[in-house]
């Protein structure tokens, strides 16, 4: 197996250090930053999504194996960018206002962030007009939105019909996910759907956007 391949076994392991270490070996020795994301990263969190769903990791595996993810891709990311390569979109994240519970949100940023996607984390208790003023600014395409309080949810369709009539609604996808939230309560607030776990979110982000 060539070095770099090894780089995939770290993620799943959440080995950040020695993620870190193999991406710059690989680096220095001119292996394509866009094989090091597709071939190796991009792979390993699905792995690692694929792992989670069948009970064998749980959330505190995810956030390790998010953090290895990160530890390369910092050294990937301006390479990237400089190359050309696109991300498989744009998000802007973050819990509603009046929620200030973001554990959930940061996974699914992490795991969006490892999925391939361009995270604009924005944190938890967003007001709408912040959400809009980063789809106007940020060229978004995707808005992931979460709650965990039953007194926040009423928010999410507040978002959305703020979106609306900022006038920005085709111009994104809207995701919604939460403890306290159901598929029925997405279509009925006029989300384009909904997730109950960060690799669930990411698989239709996907859809959502194409690149499944």
């Amino acid at each position: 197996m060539e070095e770099h391949a090894r780089l995939f076994d770290c993620i799943v392991a959440g080995d950040a250090k020695g993620a870190r270490a193999l991406t710059e070996a690989a680096l220095a020795n001119k292996v394509d930053p866009n094989l090091l994301l597709n071939e190796q990263m991009i792979p390993a969190m699905r792995e690692v999504g694929k792992r989670f769903e069948a009970g064998e990791y749980f959330v505190p595996d995810l956030l390790t194996s998010a953090r290895a993810m990160k530890a390369s891709l910092e050294l990937l990311r301006p390479l990237l960018a400089s190359g050309g390569a696109k991300p498989l979109g744009r998000v802007a994240i973050g819990t509603v206002k009046g929620d200030l519970h973001d554990i959930g949100k940061n996974l699914v940023a992490a795991m969006l962030e490892g999925g391939g996607f361009e995270v604009i984390d924005l944190g938890a208790d967003v007001p709408a007009e912040r959400i809009i003023e980063t789809i106007r600014t940020q060229h978004v395409n995707l808005v992931a939105i979460s709650a965990l309080l039953t007194t926040t949810m009423a928010s999410m369709k507040s978002v959305i019909d703020d979106i609306i009539r900022a006038g920005l609604r085709n111009e994104v996808k809207i995701i919604v996910g939460g403890a306290p939230l159901t598929q029925k309560f997405a279509d009925q607030i006029g989300a384009d759907g909904f997730s109950d776990n960060a690799n669930g979110a990411v698989e239709l982000s996907r859809r959502l956007l194409g690149a499944a």
